[in-house]
């Protein structure tokens, strides 16, 4: 009796790295095509809000305009998002795309395009000002795109470095807000307790 051959999960695994190297080989080779002296310019000028100077600036304002709530969550969603982008530059090491328009300062020191850190933390920029009632959430959203849209522009990554970036961004930010919820309800119970305890033993 004859058997039915299934590739295998390791052979499924390099096709689906094939197809996505050729996506952002096909990627790149489109956005540099569509380059342009102004959007360059443009883009330069917008693509360090995604830096980590940026993003220590983002959490300052918010913690002294007395936004507690956007502090707190861009706060732990960065240093999530920071901890898992940093993790994976050191893990995967892919090599930046040649010959990019610029490179932001430091990039020389950690040699790995995947993912995108700057996506990843505009990303959480738009996450917070969405749940923000401060925050203009449409100005940060679009900043935040642009920011996205300049990493692939400018050469600085790839397009699947910086999906995977915004994706971290989400992600980070979902569970900030968990972690941070569950730690009110850690401190909602204990101030229960000691309430209880001193009522109890006047």
């Amino acid at each position: 009796m004859a058997t039915i051959g299934y590739p295998s999960m390791d052979h499924l695994l390099a096709d689906l790295l094939d197809a996505l190297v050729q996506l952002d080989a096909v990627a790149m080779e489109r956005i540099v095509a569509l380059r342009s002296p102004l959007a360059t310019k443009l883009l330069t000028s917008a693509t360090g809000l995604g830096s980590a100077t940026a993003a220590l600036v983002f959490v300052g304002l918010c913690y002294l305009a007395g936004w507690d709530e956007e502090y707190r969550h861009a706060l732990v969603a960065l240093a999530l998002s920071g901890a898992v982008v940093g993790t994976l530059m050191l893990t995967i090491q892919r090599p930046y795309p040649p010959q990019p328009v610029c490179l932001t300062e430091g990039s020389e020191t950690v040699a790995s395009s995947f993912p995108s850190g700057h996506a990843a933390a505009v990303t959480v920029y738009a996450m917070t000002a969405r749940r923000s009632d401060v925050l203009p959430a449409g100005v940060v959203a679009a900043l935040a795109s642009a920011v996205a849209f300049s990493r692939v522009y400018l050469g600085t990554h790839y397009l699947t470095d910086t999906v995977v970036g915004v994706a971290i961004g989400i992600a980070a930010f979902l569970l900030a807000e968990r972690l941070l919820a569950r730690v009110d309800v850690v401190t909602l119970e204990r101030r229960i307790r000691e309430a209880a305890e001193r009522d109890g033993n006047p």
